[in-house]
């Protein structure tokens, strides 16, 4: 049996990878109030143009028939299947993924889903879908892919930056009273997932200095672990992710790839954040 791996937009993973390692995307969707899409039908930069015309959108998961129809697609080949999908604190995609699985399975009683949840979003889920692609890829089993899965969340890490805490505040991903102090005192937060949720991992003055501190912690865990692969993150500031990933190319000695952040996650993070993703 063939195991196929499913994982949702958010992911950001290149398309040539999608390709390569078959990887299925299931989109989420934003809406303005006048219209709907979903995020993969939009290019970025049309995007934030509408966000800065419109207002901030708001995002939703994948319909449980969208979700139904691609797993028993897969199912009814006699695929196996590895679902990972981005954090259920921050999205109610993987908890509707499980109740799906429940329907595909009593209609496919042999079927085997397995679901992850990546407990975060972007490259950090990115990397675990690839991952486990790879696995499957060499023929490793159901089990063996989902573990691979899971220990390749647990060695990444997701450094980011906001270029300001507007749109945060305004879609409460980190506390009001922290966006509040940080717009008036002009903090820079150096933001990462934990747990599933977005939390400060340190706090500087100005985006320069919290770029240094970002790079400093990625080369502290080069230095300790080992990187193995690394992309950089942006939403509409491309001139600065290659400055930030040249910077980094020259110190780390590896490939560094570029990945824009799309609109589901960039409506909560708004244009001009900055980041890095990489697993050890």
């Amino acid at each position: 049996m063939t195991v196929k791996i499913m994982t949702d937009s958010t992911s950001y993973i290149d398309e040539r990878f999608r390709a390569e390692l078959d990887i299925k995307v299931m989109p989420l969707h934003v809406s303005f109030q006048d219209v709907s899409m979903k995020e993969t039908e939009i290019k970025n930069e049309i995007f934030y143009e509408m966000m800065e015309q419109k207002g901030i959108p708001v995002s939703s998961q994948p319909s449980v028939g969208e979700l139904y129809q691609e797993m028993t697609d897969i199912v009814s080949k006699g695929h196996h299947l590895l679902c990972v999908f981005l954090s259920s604190d921050m999205s109610g995609t993987y908890a509707s993924a499980c109740k799906v699985k429940e329907m595909v399975l009593s209609k496919y009683p042999d079927a085997k889903i397995h679901i992850v949840d990546s407990r975060s979003n972007s490259m950090q889920l990115g990397f675990a879908a690839i991952e486990a692609a790879r696995a499957a890829k060499e023929g490793k089993t159901l089990d063996e892919v989902k573990e691979i899965a899971e220990e390749n969340i647990k060695r990444s890490r997701f450094l980011f930056i906001p270029d300001n805490l507007v749109y945060l505040k305004k879609g409460g991903r980190i506390g009001g009273a922290s966006a509040l102090i940080g717009n008036v005192l002009k903090i820079i937060p150096i933001l990462t997932v934990e747990k599933g949720r977005t939390t400060v991992m340190k706090t500087v003055r100005t985006k320069t200095k919290a770029i240094a501190a970002m790079i400093a912690k990625t080369l502290q865990d080069h230095l300790d672990y080992g990187l193995q692969e690394i992309v950089v993150h942006h939403i509409n500031c491309y001139d600065q992710a290659k400055e930030l990933a040249n910077n980094l190319r020259d110190k780390l000695k590896m490939d560094v790839t570029i990945a824009d952040i799309g609109p589901v996650i960039g409506l909560h993070v708004g244009p001009g954040a900055i980041g890095i993703v990489y697993y050890w």
